[in-house]
Formats: C-alpha cells, structure tokens, sequence
C-alpha cells in the first residue's frame, strides 16, 4: 500500500479554482476538521435546506471520528478535508475528504480495480476518498450554504478536487454515497458513475406498527409477528436511550457488543471507545440506542442516528446468541421508533436482501469515480456501464419481491 505523505497545514493554500470575473477563490486543504469552523461547516451541510440535517455530515460527527483516533493517518484515514473560498477567506464550500492508504471502512468496493492496476505495475494507492468514513449512509459531499451560487459552486468545487487530485499524483477521487443530483453534476464534469443499492423503510404515514403490519401481505405479516414474539421469548426486553438519558455506562455496555460482533465480522473494528463517549458529548440528541436486556443485564443493543426525517441504523452487537433478536433490535425497534416519531424514513445500513421481507425495499444509491490513468479510466468506465445494468435489474427484480399487499386491480 502506497504512504499517505502530510498534506498542507490549514492556512497553506493552493489556488486550484479561480474566477476572475468574481471574487478570487482559492482551495484550501484543512488537515483536521477543527481548524474549520463548525457554524461554517455546519452551513454548508445543511446546504439549500436548513431544516433537514443529516448528523454524519456534522462537524461534530466528522470531529469525533478524528480526535478519537478513529479516522486518522495511523488507521489509513489522512483527513484531507477541500474548502473553497473566496479572496476575504469566506467559506462557500466544503468536501469532506481523506487521503487513504487502502479502501477499508468505505462499503464501495474498488478492491478489483486496485489489484488490477497494481499488477499492471501502477501505484493505486494512496487516494483520495470523498466521504463519511466507516458510514454507508448516503447525504450531500458538496457541503455548499444557501444563497452562495449552488450547482455552480459545487460545479466549481468537483473542478478543484480534480485538480488536487492531479497536484496530489494520486490515483484519483472516489466520492461515495452523494446524492443523485451530485452524481450527476460530476458525470457531466467527466467523473465515472456508479450505483448500488441498500435497503430503505419508508413511512407511509403510519399511525402504529400494526398499521404498518395492515401494509404487508398476509404471510408476511404473520411472519414478522412470529419472528418478533420468538426474539423475545427468552425474557428479553427492550428500551430506548437517548438524549440526556444516554449515559457512560450505557455506552461501555453498547461497546462491548460492538467490540464482539465486529471482531468477529470485520477482525478489526473501526471505532475506538472514545469516539462513542465524544458523540454523546456532541450529539446525545442525536443518539438512539436501542438496548436488550434479559436477567437483569444488557445483553445486544443497535446504535442509530436520528436526522430530521430519517432514522440511521450504524453498529449492532450482542454478546449472547438468540434467534432472531438482531432483527428485533436492529429493524422493527427501528421502524417503530419512525413511526412513534414521525419519521420518514429508516436507513438500515449497507447491503442485506434479507431486510427486504422486513419491509425495507431496495433504494438505488451512487458513487462517482475520477481516475486520473487514462487506460485504467477505460477500464473502469467499461466494467461500470455493465455493473449499472446488473444493479438496475437487481433492483427491479427484488422490487417484485416485495412484501407490501399489491393494489387491486
């Protein structure tokens, strides 16, 4: 794996963007998420919608992630983080961003595209990765405020990426997990696309889970009724945590489930204890975690993200094994959490066809690609033309298998 040199300091600049018919603008590289000010930061990711938040866009998420240790140059996550300006050194756009040494914690998987063009005798990594890390959820990476110009400035900004990422003589720009209009913008700038999909709930305006269940098809609805009475035939109950409630102690327990289930998934886990205990500091209200308890302790609990609209599910764990209490805790407390809520949405995570017969139906999500070796471009754009078409008929083919009641014709 290729070595993540030190970037910039914060108050270096380079002037990859410049309008001359404007205010000069300049791209600055902030090598820590502290040294931007969190109410300008903050301001671009709330972008042209003020009241919809998305907390892992966050200063705060981003600075947790950081100062913990999480995402850091000695776990191959260099923070690298792009700023536009104008020539008064006011913010008009962001991009949250990384050097990295390997494609670990990103849930867009180029491990094929780096063995290819490492065998062929090129340097894949490092490179620069535009995104959440660790975080599968899709949101906006053009952190741009209202009023400050939107597509042109996100125009603009995906420009100077591309010419960091020249400057820089890395192999290029992967911003996973944008919006679709993002992903078009940076199709139409040259950037290859990409697509996938995971599994979303969507409330229809339910008044109650059972109201819910109404929606499903008759088997499926006897179905989720017998998975959720055997989950918690055990003795197990189940309760919510957040806001001012969420305490230290709650999150030693949640920890150690996660430290257990992802040992065992992933080898390493990703988070370190001190980012959960920074996240609670910054963002308790922000916080969901839904806890299993059965005689007397915790026993398995969900960590989620609660957005304006959208309930986020991010980490499960368990430290006794019992049939069928991962989808308990992790899908229908999500789901009747949103409805109790008013929530429009549950964004369970990445990947899992099996959320399907769960009421999570599959959800298109994008990347898009700026690589900067000509044949190796040629090559990802002809094998991501094919994988479109393989997604588009995934989709459409689970899509059929859905477990809602169809409308009578």
């Amino acid at each position: 794996m290729g070595d993540i040199e030190k970037p910039p300091r914060a108050d270096e600049t380079e002037d990859a963007s410049r309008n001359d018919n404007a205010a000069q603008r300049v791209v600055r590289i902030a090598s820590r998420i502290a040294d931007v000010p969190a109410a300008d930061w903050d301001a671009g990711a709330r972008g042209t919608a003020p009241s919809l938040t998305n907390p892992f866009i966050s200063h705060a998420f981003l600075q947790a992630l950081e100062e913990s240790g999480s995402a850091t140059r000695k776990t191959g996550w260099l923070p690298h983080h792009l700023l536009l300006e104008d020539g008064n050194g006011t913010l008009l756009g962001a991009m949250p961003c990384y050097l990295k040494a390997h494609s670990q914690g990103e849930y867009v998987f180029d491990h094929g595209w780096a063995d290819a063009y490492e065998r062929a005798g090129g340097s894949y990594y490092p490179k620069l990765q535009a995104s959440v890390p660790f975080t599968p959820v899709p949101g906006k990476r053009l952190l741009v405020r209202a009023g400050q110009g939107g597509i042109e400035l996100e125009a603009t900004l995906l420009q100077a990426a591309m010419q960091v990422t020249d400057r820089l003589g890395v192999s290029g720009l992967h911003i996973t997990f944008l919006t679709r209009e993002e992903w078009e913008l940076a199709g139409e700038l040259g950037f290859l696309k990409r697509t996938d999909q995971q599994f979303h709930w969507r409330n229809e305006g339910y008044a109650s889970f059972e109201d819910f269940l109404s929606a499903l098809a008759s088997r499926k609805r006897k179905a989720v009724r017998k998975e959720r009475r055997e989950a918690l035939a055990d003795g197990i109950a189940i309760e919510w945590v957040t806001g001012s409630d969420l305490t230290e102690a709650h999150l030693d327990a949640f920890f150690a489930f996660y430290m257990d289930t992802g040992s065992r998934k992933w080898g390493s886990p990703y988070l370190t204890r001190q980012c959960f205990s920074l996240l609670r500091e910054s963002m308790a209200d922000k916080i969901l975690l839904v806890l299993a308890k059965r005689a007397g302790r915790h026993i398995a609990g969900a960590l989620n993200f609660i957005g304006t609209d959208t309930l986020y599910g991010r980490y499960w764990g368990g430290i006794e094994e019992h049939p069928l209490l991962h989808f308990e805790v992790c899908y229908y407390q999500a789901i009747d959490f949103a409805i109790q809520h008013g929530l429009a949405r549950v964004e369970a995570g990445a990947q899992g066809a099996h959320k399907l017969a769960r009421g999570y139906l599959p959800s298109e999500t994008y990347s898009a690609h700026y690589i900067a070796d000509p044949p190796l471009r040629r090559a990802v754009a002809d094998y991501l033309k094919r994988e479109r078409l393989a997604v588009a008929r995934e989709i459409a083919l689970l899509t059929e298998e859905s477990p809602y009641r169809r409308a009578s014709s």
